[in-house]
């Protein structure tokens, strides 16, 4: 009996801990959406816009980006800054996260390609929004524990591939929007071929003296690109054989 009342005792304080912290989950996750569209709206001027649509509002709300960060990085999973997961890679600042999603204009009926998985939370608060998620990463331990990460979550529209993410994955092409979360010397070409006429890509690329701008292209119903040159940023370089 005392055995028994010892074990309900502790599934009631672990059940507490537990309700206790994924309220304090929640109310982080508010605030950090609060503090992300006031940036929006402070670098209108760069983004054309200041306020987030209703979609990538209520993905940022619901993903919980506690679980695709270490364990020892949880209590500052909602501060609006980028964080290590390991291998030199970082989970991009939710700011950044919210706006290159924004960006793209998804629909949802979209089928969305990403380069560089890293921790999957992109693609996380992508499938939020989309029909289906296509994402690659060349680094096989964090594509591994992605893909595990994904499947304990529940997500079921993201499809995961360890590969080289310039050369896209052109099985399941073409694709509404792609996103690249790692700095490119240049717009891989391969990737604009995959992208369907209509689409939108958005990837950070590195210009004279290093510098990376965030670039959004576009391709219209004939096949003629465009780009626009979005503002500065700071990610970690794109890998693999280019």
């Amino acid at each position: 009996m005392k055995h028994k009342i010892a074990l309900l005792l502790l599934f009631l304080t672990v059940s507490l801990f537990s309700d206790t912290k994924e309220r304090y989950y929640e109310k982080a996750r508010k605030n950090m959406v609060k503090i992300i569209e006031e940036e929006v709206d402070d670098t209108e001027w760069y983004t054309g816009k200041s306020t987030l649509a209703k979609a990538t509002k209520n993905a940022m709300e619901s993903v919980k980006r506690h679980e695709f960060v270490p364990l020892l990085s949880r209590l500052n999973a909602y501060e609006n800054r980028p964080l290590s997961i390991g291998y030199s890679q970082t989970i991009s600042q939710p700011y950044i996260v919210a706006i290159m999603t924004d960006l793209l204009d998804l629909k949802h009926s979209d089928r969305v390609l990403e380069i560089g998985t890293g921790s999957a939370y992109q693609a996380a608060v992508l499938a939020k929004i989309v029909k289906e998620v296509y994402t690659i990463e060349v680094i096989d331990e964090l594509g591994v524990a992605a893909a595990k990460r994904l499947e304990k979550l529940g997500y079921k529209n993201i499809n995961t591939r360890i590969g080289d993410g310039y050369y896209g994955w052109k099985e399941h092409a073409p694709y509404d929007a792609i996103i690249v979360t790692a700095a490119a010397g240049n717009i891989p070409p391969p990737l604009l071929k995959q992208l369907k006429p209509g689409g939108k890509m958005i990837i950070p690329v590195k210009s004279y003296f290093h510098v990376q701008h965030l670039i959004l292209v576009s391709k219209d119903e004939r096949g003629t690109v465009s780009t626009r040159q979005i503002m500065p940023v700071i990610f970690v370089p794109l890998t693999g054989k280019h």
